[in-house]
């Protein structure tokens, strides 16, 4: 099984990047873990990050047919970005959105995800669990 693995933008600042909101984990840290699981899992991952709403796009668009899923933390498009939702919404491949923070908890703007609608789910909170507990239930989802 094929799972597409997309960090969004400012990810890549992991660790030194408001520490008090996203922890010291560095986004290379984040990677190692999911790698781990997801060898774990018997999953095949690509994993990938940019700050470039296009290159998110572009990523998205080309996983069709080439991926069963795709884990993703659209960082701060989560809420501005109708290109990414529609992406996904295109591709059509089971999805898990997933934040380090409780976007839910923190300023308003942050509680509306144009990604949510078009996803399986949504796990937020949990620091780099939350990536794990997402591919795993991604997995899960798929092997039925």
């Amino acid at each position: 099984m094929k799972i597409l693995v997309v960090h969004g933008p400012n990810l890549n600042l992991l660790g030194i990047r408001e520490p008090d909101v996203y922890g010291k984990v560095t986004l290379a840290e984040i990677n190692s873990e999911i790698s781990d699981l997801g060898n774990e899992l018997g999953l095949d991952l690509h994993i990938m990050q940019s700050n470039s709403e296009g290159d998110l796009v572009d990523i998205i668009q080309s996983a069709q047919g080439l991926y069963n899923g795709i884990l993703i933390n659209p960082a701060a498009y989560t809420h501005t970005s109708v290109a990414i939702r529609d992406a996904l919404s295109a591709v059509a491949l089971p999805t898990v959105e997933v934040h380090l923070s409780n976007i839910h908890s923190r300023e308003e703007f942050r509680s509306r995800s144009f990604i949510a609608p078009v996803v399986l789910g949504q796990i937020s909170g949990f620091g780099t669990d939350s990536y794990l507990l997402g591919l795993r239930a991604l997995s899960q989802h798929i092997k039925k």
